[in-house]
């Protein structure tokens, strides 16, 4: 009896290990140049593998989608996504949970801009002048450019934008809905703020030409996200593991990688108004 205990507890152990073990990856959605990206993730990865004891491995990939179907698929335990990303990646994947997000990614905020031949005043509200005019977003699965946007809009209004605009378009990113609003192609768009507001200090925008007329109110944008599977994969208490070390991130150039001042709590809750307007929209079921 004694001697069976013995195999049953070195069995257990062996187990265990084994979960150790094996390899944690993760990846990101491509959101900037692939090199900065390798740097960025490849610090990531050796300092989440000496925080959490396992061999951690960074897979790269070449698109949005990609990286959704790597998480959906396993390939990867963890994945740093934009706002809309995560909520696609997060229904596909059950028990999946946002854990961490960048402190300025609680902030988040798009510009609505406009064409100053509108003569469209800024205002604290969705200005009611731009019923009717032209109207582009930037890539139509950006959060910043598209889907929040959209979101205030319908609020604003009870009016999808084809209802609302006289034409609907989308530039493909931030710089260009800035150009095509400046030039007049359309009269009225969404932009990232950051973007609008690195262009402007750059000097790349004639503000003669084309002015913000509203801020949106704050989002959530970029969070980690992990699988719901890592505690029995890795060993129990491993996703808070997880969640603690990138709370606990310290090292400041790796931070100013991101760039973020620090990574704070997040929830899957965070996300509820990306999810309703990506549902809206036809982008979720």
């Amino acid at each position: 009896m004694m001697l069976r205990s013995v195999f049953a507890a070195a069995a257990g152990l062996l187990m265990s290990a084994a979960a150790v073990a094996e390899t944690f990856t993760f990846t990101a959605i491509p959101d900037a140049d692939e090199s900065r990206l390798n740097a960025r993730f490849g610090k990531v990865a050796d300092y989440l593998s000496e925080q959490l004891g396992v061999d951690v491995k960074y897979i790269p990939v070449k698109s949005y989608p990609a990286a959704i179907t790597a998480f959906r698929n396993d390939q990867v335990q963890l994945a740093w996504f934009g706002g809309l990303s995560g909520v696609q990646a997060r229904a596909l994947v059950e028990g999946s949970e946002a854990i961490a997000q960048g402190y300025e990614d609680q902030f988040f905020k798009t510009y609505i801009i406009a064409n100053t031949s509108t003569e469209i005043e800024a205002s604290d509200e969705l200005p009611e002048d731009i019923k009717g005019k032209t109207f582009t977003f930037g890539s139509k699965g950006s959060t910043s450019g598209r889907l929040m946007p959209e979101f205030f809009i319908r609020e604003a209004f009870n009016a999808s934008p084809d209802e609302l605009f006289s034409r609907v378009g989308f530039s493909g990113d931030h710089s260009r809905t800035i150009a095509q609003v400046q030039s007049g192609v359309y009269q009225v768009g969404a932009v990232n703020y950051s973007v609008w507001d690195t262009e402007v200090e750059e000097g790349k925008i004639d503000t003669d030409k084309v002015k913000v007329i509203w801020t949106t109110p704050t989002y959530p944008d970029y969070q980690w996200t992990i699988r719901g599977d890592v505690d029995a994969r890795y060993g129990e208490g491993f996703k808070e593991k997880v969640r603690t070390a990138l709370l606990d991130m310290k090292d400041e150039d790796l931070l100013a990688s991101f760039p973020r001042k620090s990574f704070v709590p997040a929830s899957n809750d965070d996300y509820a108004p990306i999810e309703r307007t990506g549902k809206a929209i036809g982008l979720l079921d």
